[in-house]
């Protein structure tokens, strides 16, 4: 249907990132009860591992850690309890994750809103939040998966970040390249040929992707109970946070969408009388 300029105003970006703002607020709140339900407890096992391995350290193990641990505080490091970590810390962290991308969800619904071939507003919307589940969340998780405290080599930390973010970044081009394809063949081919072609196109990136980056295995001796356990909460804690993002705004973007839709038939049948 055509939009007037209060229409376009209606569904600009701008009421797009507002209502994605605000689902992302309350993705994270409930991420944050996931998460210090299920995964707090699994780091609270895992620093007492860790306290345990230092107890059995050699002296000059204990003065090295020590003298680590002097430089930092030299750094201007303020330390934070760990009673704040799990609960004033993860929920802030929590927020502001989720309303972040809650924020770019809203964003790119916005941007591909009556570009996606047949799909409505609700169908597009909830497209973006289940690519940005599995571009964002799930395929670099899949490669390096969260691990918690005492798991990991300090000296390691920023190639292993590197790595993270290199196959982030290749996994987000990748999906938004797959949608460009899409929407393309979307002429040519029928609907379920064209998303097969496309999920085939991104598999394959970022397969090879993956294979290219290198592997991280610092596990040790660490117990395969307690990792199993931490990675199952934190992914658990990913799909909700992207799950409420999803569901969300897609429930907010159909409403919205239904409410200039009801308007605009109003004024033509009043123009019409």
């Amino acid at each position: 249907m055509g939009t007037t300029p209060g229409e376009s105003s209606a569904l600009s970006p701008a009421a797009f990132l507002i209502r994605g703002l605000a689902v992302g607020i309350v993705a994270g709140l409930i991420a944050f009860v996931v998460a210090f339900a299920l995964g707090e407890p699994q780091v609270d096992d895992a620093i007492a591992l860790e306290e345990s391995a230092a107890a059995q350290m050699t002296p000059e193990e204990v003065a090295a850690e020590e003298a680590a641990a002097a430089e930092e505080d030299h750094s201007g490091m303020v330390e934070i309890s760990r009673e704040n970590q799990k609960s004033w810390g993860l929920l802030t962290g929590m927020l502001a994750i989720g309303a972040a991308l809650g924020g770019l969800t809203s964003l790119a619904a916005a941007a591909v809103l009556g570009r996606l071939g047949g799909l409505s507003a609700r169908g597009s919307t909830a497209l973006v939040g289940l690519l940005g589940f599995v571009a964002v969340a799930l395929v670099p998780f899949a490669k390096y998966p969260a691990t918690p405290p005492a798991v990991g080599s300090g000296d390691t930390i920023g190639g292993r970040t590197a790595s993270y973010f290199a196959l982030l970044l290749v996994s987000v081009l990748a999906a938004i390249a797959v949608v460009v394809l899409a929407n393309k063949l979307l002429g040519r081919l029928d609907g379920w040929t064209t998303a097969l072609v496309g999920a085939g196109a991104y598999l394959a990136v970022v397969v090879l992707a993956g294979y290219l980056l290198p592997s991280v295995n610092e596990l040790g001796d660490f117990p395969a109970d307690t990792l199993w356990y931490f990675r199952r909460a934190s992914l658990v804690t990913l799909a909700t946070l992207w799950a409420v993002i999803g569901i969300g705004l897609t429930a907010l973007v159909g409403r919205m969408y239904d409410r200039v839709a009801a308007d605009h038939a109003r004024r033509q049948l009043a123009a019409s009388l």
